[in-house]
């Protein structure tokens, strides 16, 4: 027989008993749906795990600090030997698969726009090598290599400013939190790109008199500079920070200790930065660089880590899903092994005349391969289909209500990649062939004398 005759036969033979064939495939219908549906929840899971570690900041960086190291005094030294210096930037650079490296100096300074104070974590960096660690700006422009004094400004920095000089909390900008709907974007109380602003290291500049305490030492001058930029939202620290050229933070912080008095602090680490920050070329890299990092005496850390521990408890999560989704796909699979057995009993003697008729014993056994296979495969492309309408409702119904309470929450409870999809018609189809190959073996081996005698 050839292919043509060989579905033709199996397509009508599953006709013949059109409700058995029905329930065989429905119970593969509803396995296949259970087990597309459970991964569906789990692929969701894991894609809202990376998308709430990607608002917090890049998965590509790593933050890098000096080794400490602990004495029985109590007292947290830094270790010996590893620097934040330029020949560790240098270093960082040649490791395999880093795309930039960035230095940090990280300083404190108190800002004044006319009335307005704010207290302002300011760090320096390169700005070279800003637009490569994803800062963009929404108003105005990045920092410049010839900059001197310009600072960019994160995008919440201008609701930190406040009026000293106002009564209770009057000069108080209210309570804003970025990215509530219901919750419309306020004025800022200050703008940082055209009016003047001073900054200084002193704590205590831009405060009443009344406020400041007998202080042992002469204030700083203030210095004069300039907003450039306000960078977009990113939902992040970056919000919160104000940047500026590194060389000039080192400039202002030197001439405030001179003109105070006070000492560079020297604890065997000359011209160390606070941090650096390295970007991999690629997610996957990033372990084996921090790794290599590591190995250098550094600390380290990265929203990887995170990410990693994330994703073993998603996999096992999964995987106890998938488990669950699969039982009913095993009892679908016992389902097509009884459907096909109870066939074969019943069609007995129409084998053993297929047989005398001269045809090929392997014919036999394909026949009720493709019959097991015909099953698996419709149940599969018709589970498939109730999966997606499954997730379609779980997607427009959780993520509605989702976002009642939680907004700029998930948005998909589940989702069905086309791997997934495909994986699953052809896993569905498989189950058939492999829950049919007993039986077609059965069918096979029969006698054929002994079967044309069976009543």
């Amino acid at each position: 027989m050839n292919r043509l005759d060989l579905i033709s036969m199996s397509y009508r033979n599953l006709m013949r008993r059109k409700t058995r064939a029905v329930l065989t495939v429905l119970g593969v219908v509803i396995g296949t749906a259970s087990i597309v549906v459970m991964l569906s929840l789990g692929l969701a899971m894991d894609k809202s795990m990376k998308e709430s570690l990607s608002s917090m900041g890049s998965l590509n960086i790593i933050q890098v600090y000096s080794s400490y190291q602990w004495y029985g005094d109590g007292q947290q030294q830094p270790g010996q030997q590893v620097h934040l210096d330029d020949e560790a930037v240098a270093a960082f650079k040649k490791i395999p698969g880093v795309q930039a490296v960035m230095a940090e100096k990280h300083s404190y300074l108190k800002m004044v726009s006319g009335r307005m104070v704010a207290g302002v974590p300011v760090i320096g960096i390169d700005p070279e090598v800003m637009e490569e660690f994803d800062f963009k700006a929404e108003t105005g422009r990045l920092l410049l290599s010839s900059d001197k004094n310009a600072i960019v400004f994160g995008k919440m920095v201008a609701f930190n400013f406040y009026n000293p000089r106002a009564r209770g909390n009057q000069g108080m900008m209210p309570m804003y939190f970025p990215g509530d709907p219901n919750q419309p974007e306020p004025e800022p109380p200050v703008d940082l790109l055209s009016g003047k602003l001073m900054i200084s290291t002193d704590h205590y500049f831009g405060e009443p008199r009344r406020s400041i305490p007998e202080l042992d030492y002469n204030p700083p001058e203030p210095h004069e500079a300039k907003g450039v930029g306000i960078l977009a939202q990113s939902n992040n620290e970056k919000d919160y920070n104000a940047y500026m050229n590194l060389k000039a933070l080192e400039e202002i912080i030197a001439a405030d200790q001179r003109s105070t008095g006070q000492r560079p602090s020297r604890n065997g680490q000359e011209d160390q930065y606070s941090s650096i920050r390295v970007k991999a070329r690629d997610i996957n890299q990033v372990q084996s660089i921090q790794q290599q990092i590591k190995d250098m005496g550094y600390q380290t850390s990265s929203l990887s880590d995170i990410l990693e521990s994330m994703q073993k408890q998603s996999r096992t999560m999964m995987a106890i899903l998938g488990a669950i989704g699969a039982v009913s796909l095993l009892v679908a699979a016992i389902g097509i092994a009884n459907t096909m057995m109870m066939s074969i009993y019943e069609r007995t003697k129409e084998i053993g005349i297929i047989k005398v008729l001269g045809a090929d014993i392997s014919d036999i056994q394909k026949l009720f391969l493709l019959e097991a296979g015909m099953i698996g495969l419709g149940g599969g492309v018709i589970g498939l289909a109730l999966s997606y309408l499954t997730s379609f409702g779980l997607n427009k119904g959780y993520a509605h209500f989702a976002r009642q309470f939680s907004p700029g929450g998930i948005d998909a409870m589940s989702i069905i990649p086309p791997q997934l999809a495909i994986a699953a018609v052809i896993f569905a189809a498989l189950i058939g062939v492999v829950s049919g190959y007993l039986p077609a073996r059965r069918a096979m081996n029969l006698s054929a004398l002994e079967a044309i005698r069976n009543e």
